[in-house]
């Protein structure tokens, strides 16, 4: 940090025997340093095109509501399709995950959306429908087909507000009866299932999720919304500069079939209302 400061003839950092901080010139350093750094990689990139499509590695972040459902039946079939290709995971919330592709440090990633991109390069797999998940017995209770006015207060448990999830599902669903919402927020989808299944409540949770088997050994049920079109978009984004495009499409393709195989199933029941 010195020799750079020297080049410069700037101050970057201020420092005692105890700590250091980035000045104001340090802080627009490191900005564009970053920017200089993931168009150095994009233009290395340059060299694997030429190398064929879906060779190298790919950096892809994915949110958790999605990783464990989707990435166990992506990674075998990439594998076998695409040799060549490795993929590099990190699960991470939205909002960290976008904020690593622009510093370059990831190349592509798996959301949930409708979310902010920016300038960013999105392209949609799919739709993966929310069910109304809750105890059996609280199921038993409801009159009818599931109507939210039917649960009681403070029933509904949801994830952590950093998790996307939460808002997708509260606007796809139109719930907006707060005092259904139990104060009490699940880091995970299977935090959230095991609380559900405790307390005698309710959540939403998307299709993806019961397909892959979260509500198994569990006393909770899946219903339909009323609603048919309470669903989740899934995409991939990526940075405009990226040169690994066709490669992103190879993976899209793989992808969109593992979603279509999770999302398109109808609702599974853990268990028979009575």
């Amino acid at each position: 940090i010195q020799t750079l400061e020297e080049l410069l003839m700037v101050q970057l950092v201020e420092r005692d025997n105890k700590s250091c901080i980035m000045t104001p010139v340090g802080l627009d350093v490191v900005t564009r340093a970053r920017k200089i750094l993931t168009e150095t990689r994009d233009l290395m990139d340059i060299s694997l095109i030429h190398g064929g499509v879906a060779t190298g590695s790919i950096r892809l972040g994915v949110i958790p509501t999605i990783a464990p459902f989707v990435l166990p039946r992506l990674l075998p079939v990439c594998s076998d399709k695409y040799p060549g290709l490795e993929l590099l995971l990190r699960e991470d919330t939205s909002a960290n995950l976008v904020n690593q592709l622009a510093k370059g440090e990831l190349d592509l990633l798996l959301l949930a959306l409708p979310y902010d991109l920016g300038a960013f390069h999105c392209k949609p797999l799919g739709q993966d429908p929310f069910r109304l998940v809750m105890h059996h017995s609280l199921a038993q209770a409801m009159s009818g087909k599931p109507d939210y006015g039917q649960l009681p207060e403070s029933s509904l448990f949801l994830l952590e507000q950093e998790h996307c999830l939460r808002g997708h599902a509260l606007s796809a669903c139109h719930m907006a009866d707060q005092s259904k919402i139990n104060p009490f927020s699940a880091t995970s989808l299977y935090t959230l299932v095991q609380m559900v299944a405790s307390r005698v409540g309710a959540t939403f949770l998307p299709q993806m999720a019961i397909s892959a088997g979260i509500l198994e050994h569990t006393q909770l049920v899946a219903l339909p919304f009323p609603e048919s079109s309470a669903a989740r978009d899934i995409g991939l984004v990526w940075r405009p500069s990226s040169t690994r495009v066709a490669t992103y499409y190879c993976l899209s393709e793989l992808i969109s079939d593992c979603l279509a195989s999770l999302c398109s199933q109808v609702s599974v029941d853990s268990t028979s209302v009575a």
